[in-house]
């Protein structure tokens, strides 16, 4: 591996980092572009198992402060979790199994869906002490199954961690705040990523080499990212809005050059 690729990949990891600690999630929605185009990944499908190797190492390390500030719902985080890794199990074989260029498209559009659905101001009355429990599971289950299911699908077919799909539909299943949210959706991404990181490491779609760099950048680029989210903290709206519309260009960008 040459000295341009190791900095090429440090840096992608460091952006996914920057971009997790920013703004809670969305970085692992960019590794899949940073692999192909900026690292130089020539198949997409390495290019999404490597990408889901790091993003659920990145996460596993991420829920640990969210944790330990109680920002972490463990039984929705559970049944959500087990729902998606059926989901996203389903996913990756079925991501694997279609053309190379076709899932890059595909991949580009939900970018661009993604990146508009952010953009919506959300309206629901929150409940911060939401709990999953003998009384509520009647309520609960029936959101939790279904969302966590089609969630997972998603993840698993594009190879991400799925972090922004996760929170609205944490919040959608439950209405817990948006912290909770970030803080109950690592544990999803973090089950989710793995489930697909398996399914394509055994098909020998993971560059290792390429793994351990981005998760090196990542924590770089996840410390720094923390730190600018303080100082940054009254325009966490900005920032939103800001990284929406990245994610949107680079989705038309992928759309484009595919077709």
């Amino acid at each position: 591996m040459g000295s341009a690729t190791i900095l090429a990949t440090l840096f992608s990891g460091g952006a996914i980092g920057l971009i997790l600690g920013l703004v809670g999630g969305g970085g692992s929605i960019l590794a899949v572009p940073l692999l192909i185009y900026v690292v130089g990944i020539g198949s997409p499908h390495a290019a999404i198992g490597t990408a889901a190797v790091a993003v659920t190492i990145n996460a596993l390390a991420s829920l640990i402060g969210h944790a330990r500030a109680g920002r972490v719902k463990w039984p929705c985080a559970a049944v959500f979790a087990l729902s998606g890794m059926v989901g996203a199990a389903l996913g990756a074989e079925l991501g694997k199994a279609f053309d190379g260029k076709r899932l890059l498209v595909m991949f580009g559009l939900l970018m661009v869906g993604v990146g508009l659905s952010m953009l919506r101001k959300r309206r629901t009355a929150e409940a911060p002490d939401v709990r999953l429990t003998a009384d509520s599971a009647r309520t609960l289950l029936p959101r939790l199954v279904p969302i966590g299911l089609g969630v997972g699908l998603a993840a698993g077919f594009f190879g991400i961690g799925g972090g922004f799909l996760i929170v609205p539909g944490l919040m959608l299943a439950t209405a817990m705040p948006l912290p909770y949210a970030i803080g109950t959706s690592l544990v999803v991404v973090g089950a989710l990523g793995f489930t697909t990181s398996a399914s394509y490491a055994l098909s020998g779609l993971v560059d290792w080499s390429i793994t351990g760099l981005l998760v090196a950048g990542g924590v770089g680029g996840t410390i720094a990212g923390i730190a600018a989210g303080k100082m940054l903290g009254a325009r966490k709206g900005l920032l939103e809005r800001g990284f929406a519309a990245v994610v949107i260009a680079i989705g038309g960008y992928i759309v484009a050059s595919s077709l």
